[in-house]
């Protein structure tokens, strides 16, 4: 921690200091989801209670480890979190079940393998330094960072999925993505009572021309590709659509194609925007942290463009991610529901009770971290550091995220370019507002002052 910090935590957000009425949920759940989680949630390690439907919070990494690793069969994903991207993302990865979604997993394996991730490096490398003729050509100036990396991750994610960009209208897909999560994200009160899928929501229903959108587009790609004389390309469309399941040879459907294609263009410009975000944020916030970062840029790339082989070498670099995401997990609250009876942390789960998992509160719970509201990228100095059981930023078990090798390098190269060139500051009175909706986001931006690095 920088000595001028040394008395300040960074951003956090405010969580709920006393019970809530079901009217009291609903309101705190469509302003900020984290509103929700009780503050106690950081002190123990599990809570039970009913509002509507029976629930349990679980923050035991024994608990959480019967939850997502021992019998992820019986603690699917809820439907609360499916209904609320299953019009966009259909039965994908995210959302399929069972043999269904082990089928698609074995599928898309190939596409996430540590040689596929390396080989996209340049194209990541590409798109950063894009990134970085924007800003130099504004700086010294206040930029919102956030927006930036909003911008550069969909370039990657694009640039990624469809190489050629062949029948690909960019800016509708990221215009639809955009008015698809600021709509149809937030929880509704039918969602929180647990009503029948089969009732509308209004906002999701306000969202479908978006959808239809987004939908549309990638299919056309699909068949414009399909028919094309040669299709040898390596990014993420030719990748999966000549992927199989190794054990039943079958590959993806084309609406399957489609439908996680889509997953990861929504969830690989989003999420990796957000580590970005506030990994920036926390480095703006710790001088001496950035100074460190800068050191180790210099030493390791010596002005050349980083590389696959390099990643490794930015060991504090990435320790400053590996905290940004404790602290700011970008997803940070998952829901699963109990099918068959169980018990966990020596309580009683029944069949269709509510299983939250708040990564948020995990994170920051003082039975697993010292000083957790603290900004100290050196508690993942040791490797295995990352392993630990409190720490899930990107889930565990069967189900955790695919892409977080893909994450993770992307987040390392973009930072390592900006870093480098850039030299960032806090705008006093621009403090970021962690707010979860879908994902934990920095509402008001992340505003920073941008000037050349010496």
């Amino acid at each position: 921690m920088g000595e001028n910090q040394s008395h300040k935590t960074p951003v956090k957000a405010r969580l709920a200091t006393r019970p809530l009425s079901i009217g009291q949920i609903v309101k705190h759940a469509r302003r900020n989801v984290l509103e929700i989680i009780p503050e106690v949630a950081t002190q123990q390690l599990m809570l039970s209670g009913k509002t509507v439907k029976r629930w349990h919070m679980v923050m035991d990494p024994s608990g959480l480890r019967r939850i997502l690793r021992d019998c992820p069969e019986n603690y699917p994903k809820s439907e609360t979190a499916k209904n609320i991207v299953r019009p966009a993302i259909g039965n994908s990865l995210f959302i399929a079940e069972s043999q269904d979604w082990l089928r698609q997993r074995r599928a898309a394996a190939g596409a996430f393998s540590s040689r596929s991730i390396r080989e996209l490096a340049p194209v990541m490398a590409a798109a950063t330094q894009q990134l970085v003729g924007r800003i130099r050509s504004a700086a010294p100036a206040e930029l919102d960072m956030c927006e930036e990396f909003t911008v550069a991750t969909f370039e990657v994610i694009s640039n990624v999925t469809f190489a050629d960009g062949v029948g690909m209208d960019r800016e509708l897909v990221h215009q639809a993505i955009n008015a698809y999560l600021a709509g149809a994200a937030r929880a509704s009160l039918l969602d929180i009572i647990g009503a029948p899928t089969w009732i509308p929501r209004m906002r999701r229903f306000m969202t479908e021309s978006s959808v239809r959108d987004m939908k549309r587009i990638a299919a056309k790609v699909i068949e414009t590709r399909k028919n094309m004389p040669t299709n040898d390309g390596q990014d993420l469309h030719s990748l999966l659509a000549k992927g199989v399941d190794p054990k039943t040879g079958l590959p993806m459907s084309d609406t399957e194609l489609r439908d996680n294609l889509l997953t990861f263009i929504v969830a690989g410009h989003e999420t990796t925007a957000l580590a970005l975000s506030w990994s920036l944020y926390l480095l703006a916030f710790d001088q001496n942290a950035q100074a460190a970062v800068r050191s180790e840029i210099k030493s390791v790339l010596n002005g050349t463009m980083p590389a696959a082989q390099d990643i490794a070498k930015l060991s504090f670099l990435r320790q400053v991610i590996l905290e940004a995401m404790r602290l700011y997990p970008p997803a940070a609250l998952l829901l699963r529901t109990a099918k068959a009876p169980d018990e966990i942390g020596g309580r009683e789960v029944r069949p269709n009770d509510t299983m939250l998992l708040p990564i948020y509160a995990l994170h920051r719970n003082i039975c697993h971290w010292d000083q957790p509201d603290h900004f100290v990228p050196s508690r993942f100095a040791p490797p295995q550091a990352a392993n630990s059981p409190a720490y899930l930023p990107f889930g565990a078990g069967p189900r955790a995220c695919i892409g977080s090798g893909f994450a993770m390098q992307e987040v390392i190269i973009m930072l390592a370019m900006l870093i480098a060139e850039f030299h960032f500051e806090l705008i006093p009175g621009c403090a970021p507002n962690p707010v979860m909706i879908l994902t934990l986001r920095p509402e008001g931006g992340v505003q920073l002052r941008v000037k050349p690095a010496k």
